[in-house]
């Protein structure tokens, strides 16, 4: 499953974004961002990385104005940190659960009192999924690449839930799952606006993305947890902690 999993990311990395094969790693840039969250390299499973891989792999991001950054499952190539912290002085900045649900797992959540979920299809629906998502994330509106992204993910197969206020169509909170490969995607960007969080929106976000994902023909649903808030929600939507995401960056980079 991890395996799986992994390999997914890989393929979801080279459809967002350039990539660069350096060593034993899939380095991965965003074309529009430096946030290192769009920024940052898979290692190989197994990978044992040189010093000159290492070096390189530094090179190669900071000629580009971002942090040199990996995001990858820590069971798959359990060399590659050690070498990272021992020869070029990178720092763990989380170690994060990676849940899955498979179809039967998932769980019916309520959806809120005076709160109605939808599929975006126009551009005002697609631009509100957008805006909700980075002001949970960010407290900024997005960009037009954003919401470019947003369109070309549902273009190529993805899926987003928009959570509006039934009376007024005001944007709540959104959720997405990446176009799907090999049976496989993952839910991202569920966030909630300030003013209507600890309702339950969240966790009926996560349902919703899961039964439609699973109707569609998914067979392996994942997520990372950022938080023990977010594990627990997550939880109760039927996903289960399966592994381990690591997440590690050059700091002074």
């Amino acid at each position: 499953m991890q395996s799986r999993i992994q390999s997914y990311l890989r393929f979801a990395a080279s459809q967002q974004r350039d990539t660069e094969r350096i060593g034993p790693f899939l380095a991965t840039f965003s074309r529009h961002s430096t946030n290192p969250y769009l920024n940052y390299a898979i290692p190989d499973d197994g990978a044992a990385p040189s010093l000159a891989d290492v070096k390189a792999l530094i090179a190669a991001y900071s000629v580009r104005g971002r942090k040199p950054r990996l995001e990858y499952v820590a069971k798959l190539a359990p060399a590659v940190e050690e070498t990272l912290i021992l020869s070029a002085g990178f720092t763990v900045e989380g170690r994060l659960p990676l849940m899955t649900c498979t179809p039967g797992s998932e769980k019916l959540l309520p959806v809120p009192p005076g709160i109605q979920l939808i599929l975006p299809v126009s551009e005002a629906e697609i631009l509100g999924t957008a805006a909700a998502q980075h002001e949970a994330f960010t407290e900024a509106a997005p960009t037009p690449e954003d919401v470019d992204s947003l369109r070309k993910t549902l273009a190529a197969g993805g899926l987003a839930v928009l959570a509006r206020v039934a009376a007024t169509g005001q944007p709540a909170g959104a959720g997405m799952c990446t176009a799907p490969a090999n049976q496989t995607t993952e839910v991202a960007g569920i966030g909630v606006r300030v003013p209507f969080r600890r309702r339950g929106i969240a966790g009926a976000l996560t349902a919703r993305l899961l039964r439609e994902a699973f109707d569609a023909g998914v067979a392996v649903a994942f997520l990372m947890a950022g938080h023990e808030e977010e594990f627990r929600v997550y939880t109760r939507a039927g996903f289960c902690a399966t592994g381990e995401m690591c997440n590690i960056s050059l700091p002074q980079a």
